[in-house]
């Protein structure tokens, strides 16, 4: 009898061991991820058969995000314009609340612009200087830092391409590579009062251009008109006999009540081979954002950025955005862009918004192309998950 009932004390002490070893344990956590956009737009323009208007999806996606303790992972599947495609895919570690490693195909940090989704620019569409200088998704690694009065990233990665386009195994070395950083300083970070400044750097290696004959021997940039709903393109430059890119970009971020101020500079020089002339090329843009509902902004400090703003929220966005892609001593004429744009946002709830965009954007100067001028009349209605 005794012995039954030592028995069965050990065999209440280890199941309690095991619940508790089972309660120790982390939750795994899987959440569903997705977004639809739905846009429309009227065009008036000098050049009315290249803008034909009409109604888009531009961007629908599927996926999940995935947490087990301090890992957490990310999937994402999008359709786009008849086409399907992996979109983000990464794995994560995070050490602490400071500290975090990223792994995968994601978007690294280069400026203020990269800290949010395509599908949460403020001004509906974003600046082409950022859809210029800055990089889709790349495969890489990225560490982050994410103090009270600092953040920071360092990034190394591969060429955009990598992403989509099949390698043979002899061309995995011929690879372009790269590595950024992005440093901000935030000495004040509250609602309603928001003092930031940042500066970004990168360097690249030649990237695979589609030319045969010139494989990982060039670099690159375009952008089309700020509208999804026409694909045409704005400014246009490859740079052959490729050697190296250096870049930069500061930030600005000013919030002060229901009004903010950002902005950022880009220059970009790519240095040549066989005593050819450097190409360099710049833009900037400054947008001016107002709650006329909603209160005063919020901060993210993951993102080094404003929060979206809350449910309710009406807001109106001024931007100005000049790029130019012509650099005459190179001998690279890849043409000049002005854009000014006015948008109100309206967020319905924490995952649908509705937008109204006009924008003015005039190109030139871009060599075997007229110069352009669109005006763009645009809405959107979005859910995000």
């Amino acid at each position: 009898m005794k012995k039954t009932i030592l028995l069965a004390s050990a065999a209440l002490i280890c199941g309690a061991n095991i619940a508790m070893a089972q309660d120790d344990e982390p939750k795994l956590k899987i959440n569903p991820t997705g977004r639809i956009l739905l846009d429309g737009a009227l065009y008036a323009s000098p050049q009315k058969y290249d803008f034909k208007d009409g109604f888009a999806i531009p961007d629908a996606r599927l996926g999940a995000k995935v947490q087990y303790g301090k890992w957490k992972a990310k999937i994402d599947v999008g359709f786009a314009y008849n086409k399907v495609g992996l979109k983000d895919l990464y794995f994560e570690y995070d050490f602490n609340e400071h500290n975090l490693l990223r792994a995968g195909s994601f978007i690294h940090q280069y400026g203020l612009q990269s800290a949010t989704s395509s599908s949460m620019k403020p001004t509906m569409e974003e600046p082409v200087s950022n859809a210029v200088f800055n990089d889709s998704r790349q495969i890489g690694l990225m560490y982050v830092y994410n103090g009270d009065k600092f953040f920071g990233t360092a990034s190394v990665h591969v060429e955009p391409k990598a992403t989509t386009v099949v390698l043979r195994p002899d061309q995995f070395t011929q690879e372009g590579w790269g590595f950024r950083s992005r440093l901000v300083a935030r000495p004040l970070h509250e609602e309603g009062k928001v003092v930031q400044v940042g500066f970004s750097g990168g360097f690249a290696t030649p990237q695979n251009v589609n030319d045969p004959n010139t494989p990982h021997n060039s670099f690159r940039f375009k952008s089309n008109f700020p509208t999804r709903v026409a694909q045409v393109t704005a400014i246009d430059a490859t740079v052959d006999h490729a050697m190296n890119l250096w870049k930069f970009t500061p930030e600005l971020l000013l919030n002060y009540g229901p009004v903010a101020l950002e902005s950022q500079y880009f220059f970009q020089r790519v240095n040549r081979r066989d005593n050819m002339r450097h190409y360099t090329a710049q833009g900037a843009y400054v947008t001016l954002r107002g709650l006329i509902l909603g209160g005063d902004y919020a901060y993210s400090m993951p993102d080094a950025g404003l929060a979206t703003p809350r449910k309710g929220a009406l807001e109106c966005v001024l931007n100005y955005n000049y790029t130019t892609l012509t650099n005459a001593n190179a001998g690279i004429y890849g043409g000049r862009l002005n854009d000014l744009s006015c948008t109100f946002n309206y967020y319905i709830n924490k995952y649908m918004i509705a937008r109204l965009h006009y924008s003015y954007t005039h190109t030139w100067g871009r060599a075997g192309a007229p110069s352009m001028t669109l005006n763009g009349f645009m809405a959107r209605l979005q859910i995000i998950f």
